[in-house]
C-alpha cells in the first residue's frame, strides 16, 4: 500500500502537517467564537442559573476572563472539529484496506452524532434537573455563591460524559458485527448490566447525591435496553450474509 512506501521521516512530517493545521484550526475557531459569538454563547451555558435566578461571580480579577477563553476554546473544538478529522483521516486513510475505510465511513458520522446528542441530551434534560435539585431543593435556606470557573467546570464533568455514553449502542453493534457478543447473552445479563451502569454512573457524575448519579444512570439504561434490539438487528442482518455467500 501507498502508506507502507512511506519513510519515518515522511511519516513524521505527515504528522506535523496534521497537528500544525488542527492548532491554526483550533486557535482560528477559538477567535472567530470569542469576537463573534462569545455573549450568545454564555447566555446559553449559564441559562440553567439564570431560570434559577442566580448569577455566578467570580473572585479573581482574570477568573471571568480565563473561564470565558476556556468556554470559548471548548466551542471551537466543535467549530473545527471537521478540519480535525479531515487532516486526521487524510493521514491514516492510505494505511486502510477497502472494507475497513467503508467501516470507518459509517462509525465515524455516527459517533460523532451521538455525541454531540449525548451531549445536547445532558444538557437539556439532565444537567437543569440536577442544578435544580442542588442549589434549590438541596440547599434551601443557603444562598449560593458559585464562581463563574467551578460553575463551567461542574457543567464541563456534569454533560460531556453524555457524550461518552451515548457511543454505547455503536460500541454494541461493533461488538456484534464482530461476535464478540450476542442479543441472547446482553438479554441475560441485563441485572448485571443496570448494576454496572450504576457503578459507572457513581464513578462519573461530580456529585456524590443520588439524584444526579440517577439521571445519569437512567439514560445508560435506556441506550442498552435499546442495543440489544440493535445487537438483535446486526446478528440477524450478519446471519443472512453468511447465509447467502453459503448457497
Amino acid at each position: 500500500m501507498e502508506d507502507k512506501s512511506m519513510t519515518l521521516t515522511e511519516h513524521l512530517e505527515a504528522l506535523r502537517r496534521v497537528l500544525l493545521v488542527s492548532i491554526i484550526a483550533l486557535v482560528i475557531a477559538t477567535i472567530a467564537v470569542y469576537f463573534g459569538f462569545r455573549e450568545q454563547l454564555l447566555a446559553l451555558i449559564l441559562r440553567p442559573m439564570k431560570d434559577l435566578g442566580i448569577k455566578p461571580v467570580f473572585i479573581t480579577p482574570w477568573e471571568a476572563f480565563f473561564t470565558t477563553i476556556k468556554i470559548c476554546f471548548v466551542a471551537a473544538i466543535f467549530l473545527a472539529l471537521p478540519v480535525i478529522l479531515w487532516e486526521v483521516w487524510s493521514f491514516v486513510l492510505p494505511a486502510l484496506h477497502s472494507h475497513e475505510r467503508r467501516l470507518v465511513y459509517i462509525l465515524m458520522p455516527a459517533s460523532i452524532i451521538l455525541f454531540v446528542g449525548g451531549v445536547v441530551f445532558g444538557y437539556l434534560v439532565v444537567f437543569p434537573a440536577a442544578v435544580r435539585f442542588l442549589l434549590v431543593t438541596a440547599s434551601e435556606g443557603f444562598m449560593p455563591f458559585i464562581t463563574i470557573s467551578r460553575y463551567f467546570g461542574f457543567l464541563s464533568m456534569f454533560v460531556l460524559p453524555f457524550g461518552a455514553v451515548f457511543q454505547l449502542p455503536l460500541i454494541i453493534m461493533l461488538l456484534t458485527h464482530l461476535g464478540l457478543v450476542t442479543p441472547r447473552f446482553l438479554a441475560k445479563n441485563r441485572k448485571y448490566a443496570v448494576l454496572i451502569i450504576f457503578i459507572v454512573a457513581a464513578v462519573v457524575t461530580p456529585t456524590p447525591d443520588m439524584v444526579s448519579q440517577t439521571l445519569m444512570a437512567l439514560p445508560m439504561v435506556v441506550l442498552y435496553e435499546a442495543s440489544i434490539w440493535i445487537s438483535y438487528l446486526v446478528r440477524r442482518k450478519r446471519e443472512e450474509k453468511v447465509r447467502q455467500e453459503g448457497i
